[in-house]
């Protein structure tokens, strides 16, 4: 066990997540939760293990990721058309749901339904928070790499 968190650390912690335009898009504070994250199993950007890395049990901090170093930026192709009758067993669709879609593989992934135009829907699988620089205010709880090894 160390005092600061390290490349492979278990970091319990809380966290709230905004936008530029000061709403406020997740927090584990809101419902008095705190998040555990582990470092290195593929989670967490590698620029926002960076900000954590190094920080102690009772450090709080601040900062800022750019869209790239987040939730990543839009991609385009993500980004697809159905037409309505895709949607007949599924019910009437509205835009800005969000809708479990099976990949061709048979794994399930979230899409937002983001217009409707006559027969045509379209579907954003993208982050929902793809393309947003968003701020970080997070309370380093706990740092236990214990739970790391014997994971």
């Amino acid at each position: 066990m160390t005092d600061s968190v390290q490349h492979d650390s278990a970091v319990l912690l809380h966290f709230t997540l905004k936008l530029d335009d000061g709403s406020t898009a997740e927090s584990t504070r809101a419902n008095g939760k705190p998040a555990l994250f582990r470092l290195g199993d593929g989670s967490l950007s590698g620029p926002l293990e960076a900000e954590l890395l190094g920080l102690k049990a009772g450090d709080k901090k601040a900062f800022t990721l750019e869209p790239e170093d987040a939730f990543g930026n839009v991609i385009p192709d993500l980004i697809q058309y159905f037409s309505r009758r895709d949607f007949m067993q599924a019910g009437e669709p509205e835009v800005g749901a969000i809708m479990l879609f099976t990949g061709m593989d048979g794994s399930e992934m979230p899409g937002v339904i983001r217009e409707i135009a006559g027969d045509s829907i379209t579907v954003d699988f993208n982050h929902p928070l793809a393309g947003r620089m968003v701020h970080f205010d997070i309370d380093v709880l706990e740092i236990d790499p214990v739970l790391e090894a014997g994971a």
